[in-house]
């Protein structure tokens, strides 16, 4: 029911309501909901039951200064049009939307108001993401960790962004060592000049050779006047990500390069001098890879000037938390949604998983468990992806107390004491989050709902 009166026409007025793409939201002269439209219901993310009959200040908070616009046209009896307003809903969700907002008048006398409202929440964060998208760089402070492994690289880093030196960056696969780059980049007298990418797995030898060097005009057939990569960054930093994939021949191309500080293009005669900082990356044991023949010994000492070793994520655990919030933190944006935090069962899920793609891994299992998720404020293990899931039967063990038998009760009175110990854990772990626990359980909201009634349980 979406108002008390039971007119067979108004229920029909109200059905054709929900239909609408709009919110609508209709108040009484005491401020009390009386109709409250689906797409009203999930532009606030609210529902009904927590709105209708109950007053405005009672349910959404406003901003200092700040008045419901449905409250305004109640107070002066004039309509409110096209007015943006920002307020939270009874969770603190922040809310945006443009209202046209109309008295309704009877005999005289304003009677109601109705508010017909568009959300702008989601254009908004759209916006703000997309400036956020046309920054430079990363910078130091985007680094996220407290871990002192990790804060001592950060200000090696620090101090080689002052100087013009090679750096080499050390880390596995999802550490993050592009935002070392950045930041370095844009920390160095360097920040207002390129700074070229160019993955060296990417392609093939021959092409990688061109697009390094840069090519001559009928060097080999099809063969243009193009810059190489070299001189496009003149001025400013060169990352040659993943450097080992380069061929031994470019390796030592390369380290001409570095020495002499002048480039030839491919069938070129002249040498052009260049003004680059270099960064390289690698993913593997360095020394390992010179044992390989997999990087030239010269090259990596000509490079590794400044060596950066950045620690795998399964080295800094005590960073798990902090990460964990800042991707939620960033998701929650991006997907328009009010996630909390994470249930003790999933923490323990990413405690002990080895984490072979390090904090990339992480922020797609957090990204993948919010794509899974509804109105939940709570990540828990049902929400991970699958691969987490599948070590659950490895840590049922710590999911539940243990149960002390009583001899002195009945096998009913047993199994009821079991239940109770076992609702009361998962009901602790989920913050007392019905759905989630009722999921965690395999049981549905209405069971789970009748069982703690029948135990006792708040």
């Amino acid at each position: 029911m979406l108002v008390k009166r039971g007119d067979k026409m108004e229920k029909l007025l109200i059905n054709a309501m929900d239909c609408l793409n709009v919110g609508v939201h209709i108040i009484d002269v005491t401020g009390k909901t009386i109709v409250y439209n689906h797409k009203m219901s999930e532009l606030e993310a609210m529902n009904r039951s927590e709105v209708l009959d109950k007053n405005i200040h009672d349910v959404f908070q406003f901003q200092e200064n700040e008045e419901s616009t449905l409250l305004t046209a109640l107070h002066t009896g004039e309509a409110v049009l096209n007015v943006k307003q920002q307020y939270f809903n009874n969770i603190g969700r922040k809310i945006m939307t443009v209202n046209n907002t109309y008295p309704i008048v009877e005999a005289g006398e304003v009677t109601a108001v109705m508010e017909i409202a568009t959300d702008v929440t989601k254009i908004e964060r759209l916006l703000r993401h997309q400036k956020e998208a046309l920054k430079p760089s990363f910078h130091f402070d985007d680094i996220i960790g407290e871990n002192s492994g990790l804060l001592d690289v950060i200000e090696l880093a620090k101090r080689a962004a002052r100087t013009t030196s090679n750096v080499l960056l050390i880390g596995e696969t999802g550490t993050g060592k592009e935002l070392f780059v950045q930041s370095i980049h844009d920390a160095s007298n360097r920040s207002d000049k390129p700074l070229i990418a160019q993955n060296c797995a990417a392609l093939p030898d021959t092409l990688m050779e061109s697009i390094l060097f840069g090519t001559t005009k009928g060097a080999f057939t099809g063969a243009e006047d193009r810059p190489g990569l070299f001189e496009q960054a003149n001025g400013g930093t060169l990352l040659l990500d993943e450097l080992n994939s380069l061929p031994s021949h470019l390796q030592a191309k390369l380290l001409r390069v570095l020495q002499e500080k002048k480039v030839r293009r491919i069938g070129g005669l002249q040498e052009i001098s260049v003004d680059v900082r270099m960064i390289a990356t690698i993913n593997e044991d360095p020394f390992e890879l010179i044992v390989q023949e997999k990087l030239r010994k010269d090259l990596y000492y000509r490079l590794a000037v400044v060596a950066l070793m950045i620690p795998p994520l399964r080295e800094r655990m005590d960073d798990l938390d902090l990460l964990v919030e800042s991707f939620i933190h960033k998701y929650n944006d991006l997907l328009q949604m009010n996630v909390q935090s994470i249930s003790p069962a999933a923490r323990e899920h990413f405690r002990q998983h080895d984490w072979p793609g390090n904090v990339r891994e992480l922020e797609h299992a957090i990204e993948s468990a919010m794509n899974s998720m509804e109105y939940e404020q709570i990540i828990d293990e049902v929400h991970l992806p699958y691969y987490f899931r599948m070590k659950a039967p490895k840590l049922q063990k710590a999911m539940f107390t243990p149960f002390e038998q009583d001899s002195s009760k009945n096998l009913k009175e047993q199994l009821l004491d079991a239940e109770r110990v076992i609702l009361e854990k998962v009901l602790t772990d989920t913050q007392h989050h019905i759905t989630l626990a009722a999921k965690q359980l395999g049981l549905s909201r209405q069971s789970l709902q009748y069982r703690m009634k029948r135990l006792g349980l708040q």
